[in-house]
């Protein structure tokens, strides 16, 4: 009985100290995750890329209070704000180590493609995809999606 009792307190105590360090692993990650965020959210091309946004939404805003939702300017409002949700993503996702690589340079390279993607969305809608003005719209896009990743492979 004695033996019993012994082998049921051990494992419990094993149990016990397998928990406490699986939560401290997980405690240890979140942190890790939140001071890479932290970095990646103080850094300049960060910074670039929250004022474009900033200054869009403040538009937008400004459009909502006269015009409907389907005003076109308020259309590619909303187009150029998705755009800059999914590059916000792609910083986002930059592992901590390379968080010296969000130059203002970047943000600068970034924002632009962003303009320029918008440009090929306005000639979209417009003209057809073997348009010359929408071919050489998609080329400079591309131009720019080639120097960012030179930058952030």
């Amino acid at each position: 009985m004695f033996r019993f009792l012994l082998i049921a307190i051990s494992t419990f105590v094993f149990a016990a100290v397998g928990n406490a360090q699986t939560a401290a692993n997980t405690v240890l990650k979140k942190t890790s995750a939140s001071q890479a965020a932290s970095s990646i959210k103080s850094s300049p091309a960060y910074a670039e890329i929250l004022l474009l946004k900033t200054e869009l939404e403040s538009q937008l805003e400004d459009f909502g209070s006269d015009y409907t939702d389907d005003f076109p300017k308020a259309k590619e409002l909303r187009f150029q704000l998705d755009l800059i949700q999914k590059e916000t993503n792609k910083l986002l996702a930059v592992n901590a180590a390379n968080s010296n690589k969000l130059s203002v340079a970047l943000g600068k390279l970034i924002i632009r493609k962003i303009e320029l993607e918008t440009d090929l969305w306005n000639l979209r809608n417009q003209y057809k995809d073997d348009y010359p003005q929408v071919k050489r719209a998609k080329r400079k896009v591309e131009v720019f999606e080639k120097a960012i990743k030179e930058i952030l492979p």
